[in-house]
């Protein structure tokens, strides 16, 4: 098995890694604007886009990153920022610089762990029912994405996924999946580590600050102004900003 890839630029590697319902695609005005000074590698993770027939579970999705991706700065949204977390603990060669957005190390509390697996089954069986389009109304109907703006959202790109693939995604790398969670292993982490949030969604704010502690004083938090949990599709510009800041240290 191996993951599509979409690679644009040149100069040293960046790793863009979608979260759930996206594609490689979502990252296009991102990826654009980082291509004059960075080689740019645009993931499909398992169950999406180009991937949609690969099935994998967290551990297994990090491996096929690695090899999709090599030795770069990967970038991992929400889904794609617990595939790079992965990577970054049992791969670190691979892992130079790690930006985490959304992200989180997993759900502490056995009971809640279960019950998100269970939700998390319920939905793949939705969708499987229901098909792309109907759930993707459901799914961004969530008060997590209330400042996403429909325009930003990448609609296209995420109704051309299939529901059997997004149906595997949901049972095999959702959080509750991660079990036992990552949070004792954070330490390990030495590479340079930028955590970034929107500054709204105050919940993964919070994780986000956890998520920095944990790492340690190699690792920084990043609130975008204005902006929710998808941060970087709503308020693209600023999240470009702190994005090449951390790429692009003073020296």
């Amino acid at each position: 098995m191996s993951l599509a890839t979409a690679v644009t630029g040149s100069g040293p590697r960046v790793v863009l890694v979608h979260g759930f319902t996206q594609t490689g695609a979502t990252w296009r005005p991102l990826a654009g604007a980082l291509a004059h000074a960075h080689e740019v590698v645009c993931v499909d993770a398992p169950g999406h886009g180009g991937s949609s027939d690969v099935r994998a579970d967290l551990p297994a999705a990090a491996e096929l990153l690695g090899a999709a991706g090599g030795r770069a700065t990967y970038v991992g949204y929400s889904m794609g920022g617990r595939l790079a977390l992965h990577l970054a603990l049992d791969r670190p060669d691979l892992v130079e610089r790690l930006v985490l957005v959304g992200a989180t190390a997993g759900i502490d509390d056995p009971t809640e762990r279960a019950e998100r697996r269970a939700r998390d089954e319920a939905l793949a069986d939705d969708l499987e029912r229901t098909g792309v389009a109907a759930f993707l109304d459901r799914w961004l109907a969530q008060p997590l994405f209330a400042t996403l703006p429909r325009d930003a959202a990448d609609l296209d790109s995420r109704r051309a996924n299939s529901p059997a693939g997004l149906a595997s995604s949901l049972r095999l790398t959702g959080t509750g999946t991660m079990d036992p969670p990552l949070w004792d292993r954070l330490a390990a982490i030495a590479a340079p580590t930028l955590v970034v949030a929107g500054a709204l969604d105050t919940r993964f704010a919070a994780i986000g600050g956890r998520l920095v502690r944990a790492v340690g004083a190699n690792a920084r938090l990043a609130l975008i102004p204005d902006a929710g949990h998808a941060c970087h599709l709503e308020r693209p510009e600023a999240f470009l900003a702190t994005l090449r800041s951390f790429l692009t240290p003073p020296g």
